[in-house]
């Protein structure tokens, strides 16, 4: 049987990412510290799709269990790896706290590059493979004012996805690596960051599907969102400075009292 992996699947985009695949008969691995939430996605989409998951209880925070996860799947003839668990903070710089922005840094840098070291050559012994990184439209912005960390953690996985897909590519690789970049989505993450976010969310089922209909393309770098496609263009074609300020403006009205 072939696998899906998915990291951050207790709610949101990696349940959502557990829906999908479990609907084409995919078995899953589950991966996200809540294992009680594992649980009940695990037996919903057993009595909807006639799904086997595997459950894996694990802090991504800790090195040590981010390189266990990989020994307990690397066995399975996994097909996709969604690196998908992250978390945000917002406030601004001074105020906001060290300890979690670098339990972030942790979850959202450091997993996101080992998981997708150890998947990039597992997929090219293989000969093929999906890994998909999930950053976010703020991580292609030049920088994030009162999110700052965040940004900066997005900002890597979206080059460190890129660089890896210009290094499959000039190999003839067939292996893909892409990342997705949404703006806001309709998940918990909104309220673990502190934030209200200014635009409309999208939900994500319509996140994921998207996603998926754009790896099948071998599509880098996706966007789910028109207005956000062209806020990355505005990003690339004015300059620096203001576009720093206008995400400043944006981010200051979505911070929670």
């Amino acid at each position: 049987m072939k696998y899906a992996v998915i990291t951050g699947a207790s709610s949101g985009i990696g349940s959502s990412f557990a829906a999908l695949y479990a609907s084409k008969g995919y078995g899953l691995v589950l991966i996200a510290r809540r294992e009680k939430r594992l649980k009940v996605i695990s037996d919903t989409l057993r009595e909807r799709y006639g799904t086997n998951s595997i459950i894996i209880t694990a802090d991504l925070s800790v090195m040590d269990e981010v390189y266990k996860c990989y020994e307990s799947v690397k066995d399975l003839d996994i097909e996709v790896f969604i690196n998908n668990a992250g978390l945000g903070e917002a406030g601004a710089f001074k105020d906001t706290c060290l300890d979690k922005e670098l339990f972030m840094v942790d979850v959202n840098v450091k997993s996101v590059l080992v998981f997708s070291k150890l998947m990039v050559k597992y997929f090219e012994k293989k000969g093929s493979g999906y890994l998909l990184n999930v950053a976010s439209s703020a991580g292609l912005l030049p920088a994030g004012p009162y999110m700052a960390a965040y940004y900066a953690s997005k900002a890597y996985v979206a080059s460190l996805t890129r660089a890896i897909a210009a290094e499959l590519k000039l190999s003839g690789s067939n292996v893909y690596v892409g990342c997705l970049c949404p703006g806001p989505v309709d998940t918990q993450f909104n309220e673990v960051a502190n934030v209200e976010f200014a635009l409309k969310g999208i939900s994500a089922k319509y996140c994921v599907s998207y996603a998926y209909k754009m790896m099948k393309k071998k599509k880098t770098v996706i966007v789910p969102k028109l207005e956000l496609k062209m806020a990355v263009v505005g990003g690339k074609i004015m300059p620096g400075k203001m576009m720093i300020l206008m995400t400043a403006r944006q981010q200051m009205k979505k911070i929670s009292g």
